[in-house]
C-alpha cells in the first residue's frame, strides 16, 4: 500500500466528505474506489481501440448477414 499526499481544493474536499460519509466509507476509500473507476474507464477505451484496429469490415458485414431479420421479443421492444 502506498501513501499519497494530495492537494484538493476546499470545496471539493467539502463533497468528497459529505459523499463518502452518506456512502458509510472513508474518505480514503471513496477518493481509492473513484481513482478506480477512472482508470477502469480509461484502460477499457484503450483495448477497445486496440481490438477495433484489429477489426475487419468485410468479416464484420459476413457475421450480421448471417443474424435473422426478426423482430425482437415483447420485452426486449424500446
Amino acid at each position: 500500500m502506498s501513501t499519497l499526499s494530495l492537494r484538493l481544493p476546499n470545496s471539493l474536499h467539502e463533497e468528497v466528505k459529505l459523499l463518502a460519509k452518506n456512502e458509510g466509507i472513508s474518505i480514503n476509500q471513496f477518493i481509492s474506489s473513484a481513482v478506480g473507476e477512472k482508470l477502469s474507464a480509461l484502460l477499457t477505451e484503450k483495448y477497445l481501440r486496440q481490438r477495433a484496429k484489429q477489426g475487419n469490415e468485410r468479416s464484420f458485414i459476413d457475421a450480421m448477414s448471417k443474424v435473422p431479420d426478426i423482430e425482437p421479443e415483447d420485452e426486449d421492444q424500446l
